[in-house]
């Protein structure tokens, strides 16, 4: 008995320690003279980043068994500046987490509804721009971490169900190749064989004579995905992964009903310590759905990869300016990365 209780104690004083382990860091912030634009490989996509002041501080991370090199910065108004911070990462507890790479008007059947409707980027254009985007950035950088890290992840919309989780793997289910493609062929029949045509634009608005401004704007707004311009069943359709993104076999798609707490509970029974997060919006999705960082940041460490997500861009033919002011918002209290600053390291044998 003597023993037992012992082992009990040594265990819970382990586990004790363990939870408390903590290390000092030095926050040392050292000027970088004449600092060069951050974010400045794809203007196209999102404009560079030039503050006044750039600072360098130590390493967050150093993982003993570090091969992933990850630069990342983040701004603060009581610095006075941006501070970039030089990381090594553990890349097999390393995730990549992509958020919301919805197949719309990219030929896989599901597309904005005629003629007035809207989804994911907002309009038929805004997607074209979206696809070139993944297909330019997060495809090759998909491709390109895909032999290091642990896990590639995709999140979507909507329920884990039929034939969605048939047509990928998921959390719970590891389909067949075969039953891959079965999945994948009752989807796609499922989405072509919708009908896309729903109503348009109001041609005639019944409007006050005191408050015209308000009723306008309340019965013409500048956003709506309603029954009325998407037709009834829309939202229900089973949204697929971007054609312009290669779904390995090997990567799991998540959905966003399944709840964060099963996320986690996923990402930590693969030893995952550290996400690389990209997708779309950055403003929306990206930030506050299920695999969002605002629910991510809290247990892992998060880099947000700039270049490799896209902003709303209402009133603008690009993302680029909506990204860059997104992202510097985001750097409040996230670590921003970019695509040239991840790069893998081929450790020497020990």
């Amino acid at each position: 008995m003597t023993r037992i209780l012992t082992l009990l104690l040594a265990v819970i004083v382990t586990i004790t320690v363990q939870a408390q382990q903590t290390v000092d860091y030095r926050n040392t912030l050292t000027p970088i003279p004449q600092p060069k634009p951050i974010l400045a490989d794809y203007p196209e996509y999102v404009m560079p980043i030039l503050e006044q002041n750039h600072f360098e501080a130590p390493p967050l991370i150093q993982d003993p068994k570090g091969n992933l090199a990850v630069r990342a910065w983040r701004f603060s108004y009581n610095a006075r500046g941006i501070i970039e911070i030089p990381n090594i990462l553990n890349s097999k507890q390393t995730a990549v987490v992509c958020v919301h790479p919805w197949g719309v008007d990219d030929g896989q059947g599901w597309i904005t509804p005629k003629p007035n409707g809207v989804a994911f980027g907002g309009t038929p254009l805004k997607n074209e721009g979206i696809l070139r985007h993944s297909e330019k950035i997060i495809n090759p950088l998909l491709k390109q971490l895909r032999p290091h890290v642990n896990t590639i992840l995709y999140s979507l919309p909507g329920d884990a169900i039929q034939p969605r989780t048939k047509a990928y793997r998921t959390t719970f289910t590891a389909p067949s190749e075969q039953d891959r493609g079965l999945g994948r062929l009752k989807m796609f029949q499922k989405l072509q064989d919708f009908d896309y045509q729903a109503r348009p634009i109001p041609t005639n608005l019944r409007l006050s004579r005191d408050l015209p401004v308000v009723d306008y704007f309340k019965q013409f707004r500048g956003i709506d995905s309603s029954e009325h311009y998407n037709g009834a069943g829309y939202w229900n359709l089973p949204i697929p992964v971007m054609k312009t993104i290669e779904v390995n076999e090997n990567d799991i798609v998540f959905f966003d009903n399944q709840g964060y707490s099963e996320l986690r509970k996923f990402l930590k029974a693969q030893s995952i310590r550290h996400i690389l997060l990209l997708g779309y919006a950055t403003d929306m999705c990206v930030c506050n759905t299920t695999a969002g960082y605002e629910n991510l940041k809290d247990d892992f460490n998060v880099f947000l990869v700039g270049d490799a997500t896209q902003a709303t861009h209402p009133a603008n033919k690009n993302a680029a300016y909506a990204t860059n002011q997104a992202l510097s918002y985001a750097a409040l209290d996230l670590l921003i990365t970019q695509v040239s600053w991840i790069q893998y390291k081929v450790r020497k044998r020990d």
